[in-house]
């Protein structure tokens, strides 16, 4: 029995990742300095972040 094409192969589970999530986001932003936890309390309007992995 073979598996039908729309299961794709496994080979593209290894996709490479666009948009950060918002805690992924705060914490590239205390990697540059930008963000300061006793401050910052409002996690709406991010600013832009490069992908840093």
């Amino acid at each position: 029995m073979s598996r039908h094409p729309s299961y794709g192969k496994s080979s593209k589970s290894t996709k490479k990742q666009n948009v950060l999530k918002r805690f992924q986001r705060i914490d590239v932003l205390r990697k540059l300095g930008l963000w300061k936890d006793g401050e910052n309390k409002k996690v709406t309007g991010l600013p832009k972040t490069p992908i840093m992995k």
